[in-house]
């Protein structure tokens, strides 16, 4: 049983401890966020206090980190969110590339940065297996920060919320439904590489070079500026020339970098390596 709450002090020592190792910035109003998910983490290790569990967490043992991550890091997502971009994607981007690449080039690949429990990754190989010109040219993979999500997403067992803006047809063709739970086809599982991946680190980041097409949506809210700016550098390293770069729908590059060029497409901003 923890024997004391979150003390300020302590807070901000955890929070200093968080942003060194992920980028991930906490405001001060998320406080009770940290207090809540680390006193899961400390019943699990019988520690009493935050301070005793700060303490351990200093000694820097990898995959304690990795669990404080799984613990704090935020796994909002679903299938097809943010539909127009994903639009965008199969009906210009993926045309763009193979120009590029011209006839008989290496395959495309694509990656879903901070992809949480998979959905993302696995939206876009139902979308490029549902166009048959597409098949056998790419290469998706997805990383994330969190090892609890990539085991989530590599078992590709749903519930109704994360399925809900599915088109019914897929639903039928690509999952089987078992009470409230769908799990996902092999078929679509099989083109999706996962990593365990933190977008701040230099070596992690180098795992991913020669990158087309790189979804990173919803993700850069959670960094500080400098943080963003880092991150965005080794996206931008990361992309071959004239490759694209998808941020969410309502964040911005404009203060962050100047180097990948902004494209609107049908309302969809999207950034390019040139």
């Amino acid at each position: 049983m923890v024997n004391a709450g979150l003390s300020d002090p302590t807070f901000k020592q955890m929070r200093d401890f968080i942003y060194e190792k992920s980028g991930i910035f906490i405001p001060d109003a998320k406080k009770y966020l940290v207090e809540s998910r680390l006193e899961t983490v400390m019943k699990e290790k019988n520690m009493h206090t935050f301070e005793e569990y700060l303490s351990f967490i200093r000694l820097n043992n990898e995959d304690e980190i990795k669990r404080l991550f799984d613990a704090m890091t935020i796994k909002e997502t679903y299938f097809f969110r943010e539909p127009q971009q994903l639009d965008i994607f199969i009906k210009n981007i993926v045309q763009k590339v193979l120009e590029q690449k011209k006839t008989g080039a290496k395959k495309i690949k694509v990656w879903s940065a901070a992809c949480s429990t998979g959905e993302e990754p696995y939206t876009l190989s139902i979308m490029l297996k549902e166009n048959p010109s597409y098949q056998n040219i790419f290469e998706i993979y997805a990383s994330d920060i969190s090892r609890g999500a990539l085991e989530s997403a590599q078992r590709a067992v749903y519930n109704s919320y994360s399925v809900r803006n599915i088109p019914e047809p897929y639903i039928r063709k690509y999952f089987s439904n078992s009470g409230q739970t769908y799990t996902l086809s092999p078929a679509v599982k099989v083109p999706v590489k996962f990593m365990n991946v933190n977008l701040i680190n230099e070596k992690d980041m180098k795992l991913l070079r020669g990158m087309d097409i790189i979804f990173c949506r919803n993700v850069l809210i959670y960094f500080d500026d400098k943080a963003k700016q880092k991150v965005v550098s080794y996206l931008y390293d990361n992309l071959n020339q004239g490759g694209f770069l998808f941020i969410g729908a309502s964040e911005s590059l404009h203060s962050v970098t100047r180097a990948l060029r902004p494209t609107i497409m049908n309302n969809v901003v999207v950034y390019q390596k040139v």
